[in-house]
């Protein structure tokens, strides 16, 4: 287990916490510092955030020994959120950080905020939720100390946290190209359809919402078993039911910063 002062001159810490792997350890990491009584687990709720997310969510912590608290962020609210820039993280980010200050540090008598950013995020392009942790003055002990992804999964494992081996899962509305607005209608279609993905036994898994095109991203592993008999009808019919007219499956695989990396590479 590594051993490193990762909250230096902090008495009590709020932790933006999604149940990922990241924002797990750096939870685990904060209540092994610093214990239990001066943590708080803070999980942003809105329509991005899946509801079987939200119950892993607090499943983790439960496990960690910490209990979250639950702000509801308005960001769908934000115009620059709904048009869905490169820079849509930002808009998410500010509102969920700034929620964080108005309702949470005063009242639990916080010292500072951190987020679970690791070393490889830092390095991305596609991150712009980034600048807003850095407006904001909230820490990313995982990036400062140069723990990248590997490191973190084996922390993961090493804490025994129940999400060690789960797949990335961002946000909702990262299934929407940029520059299609973001809706309330949208980010229920893809939660509908991925929860019948998952019910089906596919884990790691994203679908993009192309208007009445349903694109399936799934591991190379499960590429040929999505489109084989018996589960071929039962993806179709479960995009079907979801809302969309037509499913894809994408033999690229999960593409991690699909729509944005194209352009934020490109600027």
């Amino acid at each position: 287990m590594v051993s490193m002062d990762f909250f230096p001159g902090v008495g009590r810490l709020g932790v933006a916490f999604s149940g990922g792997v990241d924002s797990s350890v750096l939870l685990a990491l904060a209540v092994r510092d610093l214990g239990r009584d001066r943590v708080v687990a803070v999980l942003g709720v809105s329509p991005s955030l899946a509801a079987d997310e939200r119950e892993a969510a607090h499943a983790v912590a439960r496990f960690i020994g910490v209990a979250v608290v639950e702000v509801t962020t308005f960001e769908g609210d934000r115009d620059a959120y709904r048009a869905n820039g490169p820079d849509r993280c930002f808009h998410c980010k500010d509102e969920l950080f700034t929620r964080i200050a108005d309702e949470v540090v005063t009242a639990y008598r916080l010292d500072a905020v951190a987020y679970g950013e690791n070393a490889d995020d830092a390095q991305r392009p596609d991150r712009p939720g980034s600048r807003a942790a850095t407006q904001h003055r909230v820490l990313r002990p995982l990036a400062d100390a140069g723990l990248d992804k590997a490191a973190v999964r084996r922390l993961a494992r090493e804490f025994a946290l129940p999400c060690a081996d789960k797949p990335a899962a961002p946000c909702l509305a990262s299934r929407i190209p940029h520059f299609q607005p973001v809706s309330r209608e949208k980010l229920a279609q893809v939660e509908r359809a991925e929860a019948a993905l998952r019910g089906l036994g596919f884990q790691d898994l994203r679908v993009r919402h192309h208007g009445d095109v349903a694109r399936i991203e799934l591991p190379p592993a499960d590429l040929v078993r999505a489109v084989a008999d018996p589960l071929r009808a039962e993806v179709h019919k479960a995009m079907l039911a979801a809302g969309f007219r037509f499913a894809a499956v994408d033999v690229a695989g999960v593409q991690s910063g699909a729509f944005t990396l194209p352009l934020v590479q490109r600027a």
